[in-house]
């Protein structure tokens, strides 16, 4: 049994030795990430991170007690519980913890609560499957426009220039290492007090602050790296699924990110589109190092590595012109996403409100329950994991 976590960026180790133990039922808890409800109670026996915490848990219906624990007021109460200097280095405080009061209905109303709750989320997952649906038709179109970009930059004939990772480019094009276009500044915060910027794949770089309920403090932020309006950022450590941003505003964005300034006769934002597409990101995969492959893996690609690729550069009037057109098909399909995403927000929102009122009391479904069939196990389990996949969803890209 192993977190998202370690699924996303560690291979599982040969020497399992020292890994803990957790038996069906037993409460696991990310100790570091306990304040973002990274928690759950083991569905079988098995073995987890050392780093996390086992604890024996005693709940009538261990799903209920699932519920109750992600719960956003006890998710609250876990965060209440942890200590640390920054968001991200956040540690649980175990005697906090352990003075958590847990207040439990009788074992009939949790079964009942279960109940109700796998049917409610069944229809919750019918529109928001529908709704994902459709984000990912207008990614798909917005891609094809980006990969149109090098697909016809790579129309063969004999007697063209090509880069090898691309294909033939015109004539009247330039190939040139990317670190001629793009030079790596460090600059660092000493403040905090710039204002953090979120990278994201669809929207780019972004105010933080329109992603978190919880605001960081500005001297979590110290040493992290200042950008400024046109510059080039890119997340080295999925940079090989194309995540690159233009900074809009000047920002703080994390210390592992590569930051660059533009040179003249580069419109970033043509670059971005190309860094985006299939070629390019083959290419920085190619050229990345570490473990695993694509959003899945624990690859870096240093700047040293990006620095080295030849790129096409176009007459500046040729960039942005490609530029515009991808803009045009981004102004049709950019609304009509942005109220989807909204509706995922908003579903999400309701979910765990759904979920907070039912679990505390405050709203009590027994009456309901009684009258809906018993949900089949797959019902049950899909419930459970509908959290994650909405933050997959909702949250594509970040930091």
């Amino acid at each position: 049994m192993r977190s998202a976590d370690d699924a996303n960026h560690n291979s599982i180790p040969d020497d399992l030795s020292n890994y803990k133990v957790a038996r069906a039922g037993d409460l696991v808890i990310n100790k570091m990430k306990a304040w973002q409800g990274s928690l759950g109670l083991a569905p079988i026996d098995g073995i987890v991170s050392p780093a996390y915490y086992v604890f024996h848990a005693d709940f009538a219906v261990p799903q209920f007690g699932e519920y109750l624990l992600r719960s956003k007021p006890y998710v609250a109460k876990f965060g209440a519980a942890s200590d640390g200097v920054r968001i991200g280095q956040w540690d649980l405080n175990i005697p906090r913890m352990r003075s958590i009061e847990v207040h439990l209905p009788a074992a009939d109303e949790q079964a009942a609560i279960v109940k109700y709750l796998a049917h409610a989320h069944a229809r919750i997952d019918k529109a928001i499957s529908a709704k994902n649906r459709l984000i990912t038709l207008l990614g798909e179109l917005d891609r094809a426009v980006e990969n149109d970009l090098a697909g016809s930059i790579g129309i063969r004939d004999d007697g063209e220039k090509a880069i090898p990772w691309l294909g033939v480019i015109p004539p009247t094009w330039s190939t040139i290492p990317a670190k001629r276009l793009f030079k790596e500044i460090d600059r660092r915060s000493v403040t905090g007090s710039e204002g953090l910027l979120s990278l994201r794949m669809r929207d780019g770089l972004v105010d933080a602050n329109e992603y978190t309920e919880t605001p960081v403090p500005p001297h979590s932020l110290v040493g992290y790296k200042i950008v400024h309006p046109g510059e080039m950022v890119m997340n080295r450590m999925r940079a090989s699924i194309g995540l690159f941003g233009v900074a809009n505003e000047q920002g703080l964005v994390s210390p592992d990110y590569s930051t660059m300034t533009v040179a003249d006769g580069v419109d970033p934002k043509f670059f971005l589109s190309l860094f985006k597409t299939d070629q390019a990101m083959a290419e920085f995969r190619r050229r990345s190092n570490g473990l695993g492959t694509g959003a899945s893996g624990f690859m870096r690609l240093y700047y040293e590595d990006f620095g080295a690729i030849r790129l096409p550069l176009p007459p500046l009037e040729a960039q942005i012109r490609a530029v515009k057109a991808i803009e045009r098909q981004r102004a049709e399909t950019t609304p009509v996403r942005t109220r989807t995403v909204r509706e995922l927000v908003l579903l999400r929102e309701f979910r765990s409100r759904l979920i907070a009122d039912v679990v505390t009391g405050k709203v009590d479904v027994r009456a309901i329950a009684a009258t809906l069939p018993e949900p089949p196990d797959s019902l049950s389990n899909a419930s459970a994991h509908l959290d994650d996949d909405l933050e997959e969803v909702l949250n594509e890209v970040e930091e």
